[in-house]
């Protein structure tokens, strides 16, 4: 994956010579008499030379025939179920997904056309119950957010399979690194690359990865759509790329002892990350990881909001902000952030608690957060 991550993509020698591929800002190129719509150089078609470059770049990180980059996770993630939905049709979804997912399934599906009906991802057993003769495609998340729950990815594949479904998945918080899901079995996988695959929490873009003709129609639905990534974003994140690897290996790390940490805390009441042995995950977990991420989420055992409020203005070395997987340690309560819009009786319906608190571990040393997570505890 190291290799992977600094050369996959990279033409030797780059244009003009060059060791990084550079950046090619012009929008529109020569085009030949005949040529397709969609395979016109044209920015907005996703089909410019840094954009191509781009792709390959992804498409090798999630072993992936094809990949396709998008200005934003949410422009990756609708444009999928643009290109997979028509109306009439019905989807199956994780009952906990990232807010912005659920808002756009509660709020627009319907305008659409679409159903959808949320089952429990822990429960094989369910999911029958939830089809229709309209369902079309079966939506996880690897690891969920923000409770940090690990879904049986393998009975999801092959429950999609057994129906006909298309299965998408959402690998933002695992990374490649962690896992490949179209080693799975997985349809398409989705990142938000403004979290781990870019790093630095300088830019906003969205992939999707998956075989070439599913690809082919995502990228149709963004051509249209016009859910472009500018050739800036696309420099910065195909940089970011090259470090993936190194960086997340040291969130795992920074992220697991810091769950050890606060699991023995007298003040901690629950802590939820899937390298820890009493995660309810745990077990399948291990089989499927390789590495149980920089996620992790807590409660504090008594003071609720107010508490945890305390506890987070405490905090000296990790940021107070709502993005996660870059080089910094950043924390925040779902409840007023990502989960927001749920609101509290769709919040509380999930089990994501007022006071929970998510924490997206750095690069910085595992010693110094879990003393600056200890000391902020004690004057929180």
């Amino acid at each position: 994956m190291d290799t992977v991550a600094v050369h996959a993509g990279q033409t030797r020698p780059g244009p003009e010579g060059s060791v990084v591929y550079p950046i090619y800002q012009g929008t529109v190129y020569t085009t030949v008499l005949g040529q397709d719509y969609h395979d016109i150089r044209y920015l907005r078609l996703n089909s410019t030379p840094s954009q191509i470059h781009l792709h390959g770049r992804l498409a090798a990180l999630e072993g992936a025939p094809a990949a396709l980059a998008t200005s934003s996770g949410m422009a990756a993630l609708t444009s999928v179920l643009h290109s997979l939905l028509g109306a009439g049709d019905h989807l199956l979804a994780s009952d906990c997904l990232y807010g912005g997912t659920h808002d756009f399934l509660v709020e627009h599906a319907a305008r659409l056309g679409w159903t959808c009906t949320v089952v429990d991802p822990h429960r094989p057993d369910t999911w029958a119950a939830a089809l229709t003769p309209a369902t079309r495609a079966f939506l996880v998340e690897t690891i969920t957010n923000p409770l940090i729950r690990v879904p049986p990815l393998r009975e999801v594949v092959a429950f999609a399979r057994g129906h006909e479904l298309t299965s998408v998945v959402d690998n933002t918080f695992a990374s490649p690194v962690n896992l490949r899901p179209l080693a799975l079995g997985f349809d398409l996988v989705v990142h938000s690359a403004t979290k781990y695959l870019n790093g630095h929490s300088d830019l906003v873009a969205g992939c999707v990865a998956g075989g070439t003709e599913l690809i082919e129609r995502v990228r149709r639905t963004v051509n249209l759509y016009g859910g472009t990534l500018d050739p800036h974003a696309g420099f910065l994140l195909a940089r970011g790329l090259k470090t993936l690897a190194v960086r997340v290996r040291a969130q795992n790390h920074n992220a697991l002892s810091l769950a050890r940490f606060l699991r023995g805390h007298p003040r901690v009441a629950q802590v939820s990350h899937p390298g820890l042995d009493d995660h309810p995950d745990h077990a399948h977990a291990a089989e499927l990881l390789s590495g149980f991420g920089g996620m992790l989420s807590l409660r504090l055992a008594a003071g609720g909001v107010i508490a945890a409020d305390a506890f987070l203005a405490a905090l000296r070395i990790a940021t107070l902000a709502p993005s996660l997987g870059g080089v910094e340690t950043l924390v925040t309560r779902p409840a007023v952030t990502s989960h927001a819009g749920m609101g509290p009786a769709g919040r509380a319906r999930f089990g994501i608690a007022e006071d929970l608190i998510r924490v997206s571990c750095g690069i910085e040393d595992a010693a110094d957060l879990v003393e600056d997570f200890a000391r902020a505890l004690d004057e929180g």
